[in-house]
Parts: C-alpha cells; sequence; structure tokens
C-alpha cells in the first residue's frame, strides 16, 4: 500500500506562507494533528477578540499568540528545508515508495525565510522597546 508522497518544497513553502496557521502541519500529519488546530485557534482567537470588541489588554495577549505562531512557522519552514532528502524520506514519505529529490529552489525559500525571520525579528524587538520604554510615543 502506497501513500502519498509529501514534497519537502511545498512542506517549506507552506510553512512560510501558512505557517503560522498551521497549514504545513496539516499538510504532513493530517486532520489529527493538534499543533496545526493550536496555531489555527490563536488566529480565530484573535479574529474573535477583534471582532466581539474584547478589552485591548486581551486582544495584545492573542496578537502575542499570533506573532509567536508566525515566528513558530518561519522556524519550522527553516527545519524543513534544511532537512536531508534522505531523512525526509524517512520521516514522511516512507510508504510512498518515491524518493524525494529536492531542488536548488529549497535553498532559496531557507535564505528567503532567514531574511524574512530575521527582519520580522529585529522590527518585533524594536516595537516592543518602543511600547516599553515610551509607551507608543513614536507610532
Amino acid at each position: 500500500m502506497t501513500t502519498s508522497h509529501k514534497n519537502k518544497t511545498f512542506s517549506t513553502l507552506l510553512a512560510i506562507l501558512l505557517g503560522g496557521v498551521g497549514a504545513h502541519r496539516f499538510y504532513l500529519y493530517g486532520k489529527k494533528d493538534l499543533w496545526a488546530w493550536a496555531a489555527a485557534l490563536t488566529y480565530a482567537l484573535l479574529a474573535f477578540a477583534a471582532v466581539a470588541r474584547l478589552p485591548q489588554s486581551v486582544f495584545i495577549a492573542f496578537l502575542i499568540l499570533v506573532i509567536i505562531s508566525f515566528f513558530v512557522g518561519l522556524i519550522s519552514a527553516l527545519v524543513i528545508g534544511l532537512t536531508p532528502d534522505e531523512k525526509w524520506d524517512v520521516q514522511h514519505n516512507a510508504a510512498s515508495g518515491r524518493n524525494s529529490n529536492s531542488s536548488w529552489f529549497v535553498i532559496l525559500l531557507v535564505a528567503l525565510t532567514f531574511a524574512l525571520g530575521s527582519t520580522a525579528l529585529i522590527a518585533t524587538i524594536a516595537r516592543g522597546f518602543d511600547l516599553y520604554l515610551t509607551g507608543g510615543a513614536f507610532g
């Protein structure tokens, strides 16, 4: 019995674009993955807090969860993209009957992930210090 072949490049791209929502985990592990549902729930809670006009402190708490979830998605993209093809096939394609052959595009995605993640981290730290030290006086 063969199962579907999980593409490493597509998984990396999903983790970059929709990793905060858990899309890459739904692709890799299916609907029964608890971490994927936890990531999706953070976005649902943020949307609920915005629509229900909950107090700002609750909204900020959910926003912090979304930011953490975003960074976890980027870290997952790095881990997926840097996993050797042989190890990837053992973990995700053992029963597919096919071998992975990732191209240079995965390395470009990893470089993009690193650039995006480092920029987002620096911006988050800068904004956090702005809010803490000046109360948001600079924007």
